[in-house]
């Protein structure tokens, strides 16, 4: 039992969702790592949501909201972490939710599948059992792409990416928004739009800003989309990071 009074709480409540899952057999160990790296950036970004993520966020949401097939790739972490959020952030914009792993097994794949229908969430795509394509020159299980889904996408979420993936959906022609701690990643470099932000505070935070973003036009929605620079978002994003925390 942690006690909410640590200093760490939220932190230590975040690595044991991640053990967890590693126990429950749909996170790779590798995830474990991945998790600990994103969580060095977050304690230098001080762990909250910058004014440059906040801005981040408005623009990817006002992206979904336009989107013609907008899709949220899910991986173990993502699952982990918020795939409550990540099912009513779905259901509000509305997005696919799409299953995505580096580690690809079936097994994985079967338990995410069931923890998204118990929790009443059934369109899921990514399955064993979907109609699986492959995308050209990615070096990897997540090569496979559900034909209705991420192949067919104009814009894709994908919280917790790897490099090489987002690069090649983005030079496919299709729109990639990140959520990536790390600002000097590939991921975060190659993607459309990056949030550089803790995925728990990030994909809340898109769901308050799409409720309220759905009720705009969409002449409000490209002008909030207008002037944005992933460039300049990732140098801000920079500043942010407070070294006299080392």
């Amino acid at each position: 039992m942690i006690p909410k009074n640590h200093p760490r709480y939220n932190s230590l409540i975040l690595r044991d969702k991640i053990k967890n899952a590693y126990k429950e057999g749909y996170l790779s160990d590798s995830g474990m790592i991945a998790h600990g790296r994103g969580e060095t950036f977050d304690y230098l970004l001080g762990e909250k949501t910058t004014e440059t993520s906040k801005i981040a966020i408005e623009v990817s949401v006002a992206k979904l909201i336009l989107a013609e097939n907008p899709v949220i790739s899910i991986n173990g972490n993502t699952v982990a972490l918020a795939i409550d959020e990540i099912i009513q952030l779905a259901k509000l914009i509305p997005a696919k939710i799409e299953i995505n792993l580096f580690y690809r097994t079936e097994k994985r794949v079967d338990i995410i599948k069931n923890i998204l229908h118990k929790k009443g969430y059934k369109d899921v795509l990514g399955t064993n059992e979907d109609n699986l394509l492959y995308i050209n020159d990615i070096e990897s299980p997540r090569a496979t792409a559900s034909a209705n889904g991420i192949y067919s996408s104009d814009l894709v979420l994908v919280p917790l990416e790897d490099g090489d993936r987002t690069e090649i959906l983005v030079d496919s022609g299709k729109e990639v928004i990140a959520i990536d701690l790390n600002p000097l990643s590939r991921t975060s470099k190659k993607a459309s739009i990056t949030i550089v932000d803790n995925i728990t505070r990030a994909i809340p935070l898109m769901i308050e800003t799409a409720e309220k973003f759905k009720e705009y036009v969409k002449e409000r929605l490209e002008e909030i989309i207008k002037d944005f620079s992933n460039e300049d978002n990732l140098k801000e994003s920079l500043k942010c990071i407070d070294l006299n925390r080392l």
